[in-house]
């Protein structure tokens, strides 16, 4: 099995940053497409930005400039640094990865999420 374990998620006031980790664990071979999404209340969860395996890069609009995604496929962890955070910003930041294990088959994981709140 595989493990998705989000964290680096807190209360931060606008303007300010935070960096979530997710870092992935179990029977490994490959992790291909990781992606960052978040689910703010009573809205319906939303990608927010995405890293391929050779490391090309898409983000949401809104995030575009003010978010960075990576990756560490060493440690089999990805990265969210979060800049000029705003009240906006405020949800459950969720990852994903899609994962190859040793047994050969192939899937989609999810974190439990990590909570951020944007306030003053």
């Amino acid at each position: 099995q595989v493990q998705l374990v989000e964290s680096g998620g807190g209360l931060v006031q606008p303007g300010g940053s935070l960096k979530l980790s997710c870092a992935a664990s179990g029977n490994i071979f490959m992790i291909y497409t990781m992606i960052w999404h978040r689910q703010a209340p009573g809205k319906q969860r939303e990608m927010v930005a995405s890293i391929t395996q050779s490391g090309e890069r898409d983000y949401l609009a809104t995030v575009k400039g003010r978010f960075t995604i990576s990756r560490d496929d060493a440690k089999n962890t990805m990265y969210l640094e979060m800049n000029s955070l705003e009240v906006e910003d405020t949800a459950v930041y969720y990852c994903y990865a899609l994962v190859r294990q040793l047994s050969g088959s192939l899937g989609p994981y999810w974190g439990q999420g990590t909570q951020v709140i944007v306030s003053s």
